[in-house]
């Protein structure tokens, strides 16, 4: 993290045994299965991509299938370096996810034997691998703008961390609930150390991503897979952007 990371001696993960989890297995990604989210119309900035600085990521509200390769792989670097800094401060040593999967159909990528179905983006435990349904993933990154990629891998890599920290939850809604804050951590803090940048309206691609993924108002919120409605998880992601980590119950 560049000079403006904030420096603690012990960190908010110091009261946590940094451990994988015995249960191998897939964590769900934003509550994006079978069906894309329905957005408004992306927000045209008008402006060519540009090359960010080697320190600093940068997203830019382009919509090429170019951009969407490098803003992808941007978010995947600024979060592990963001959790690298977070676990050296607690005094412990940080292993990033393996890989980074993307694929097209349903099936073609699987987790722990269960095929992965299209329209979704998973961590999986199992093999400790990001999976994403790049078609998917692109209509939303042009649907909603290209900050909705930094909170997805955001999302994705604190469902790493979780597992990375121990962290069980008897209900999928508090996993989820908990990555989201994790994940607005993470771009808060990156946007404060000015390791990321972001847009006018990058905020807001935030927030109308969050309200276009909330499960069904009619779900019940203890059901496996549930994420939390649309209003749990703007809050759960805002609470964590304003706050930090110290707003997400880790210790």
């Amino acid at each position: 993290m560049g000079d403006g990371a904030r420096r603690r001696r012990r960190g908010p993960l110091a009261g946590l045994v940094v451990a994988a989890l015995v249960a191998a297995g897939c964590m769900g990604g934003g509550g994006w299965e079978q069906g894309e989210p329905q957005q408004p119309a992306p927000r045209q900035s008008g402006q060519p991509a540009s090359t960010p600085e080697a320190e600093t990521t940068r997203a830019d509200g382009t919509t090429s299938v170019a951009e969407f390769q490098k803003d992808i792989q941007d978010a995947r670097r600024s979060a592990e370096q963001y959790w690298a800094a977070q676990f050296r401060a607690s005094g412990e040593r940080f292993r990033p996810i393996r890989r980074l999967v993307p694929y097209t159909r349903e099936g073609e990528v699987s987790c722990a034997g269960q095929g992965l179905p299209r329209n979704n983006a998973v961590y999986c435990s199992a093999g400790d691998f990001i999976a994403y349904d790049v078609n998917w993933s692109v209509a939303a990154f042009r649907r909603i703008g290209d900050a909705f990629l930094f909170y997805l891998l955001g999302h994705e890599y604190a469902h790493g961390v979780q597992v990375r920290l121990g962290i069980r939850y008897n209900f999928t809604i508090q996993q989820e609930l908990q990555a989201d804050c994790m994940a607005g951590a993470y771009l808060g803090d990156s946007v404060r150390s000015r390791t990321l940048t972001l847009d006018d309206g990058d905020l807001e691609e935030f927030r109308e991503g969050l309200l276009a993924v909330g499960d069904d108002p009619d779900q019940p919120w203890f059901a496996e897979g549930s994420h939390g409605t649309a209003e749990q998880r703007a809050d759960s992601f805002f609470r964590g952007y304003e706050r930090s980590l110290d707003a997400c119950d880790l210790g």
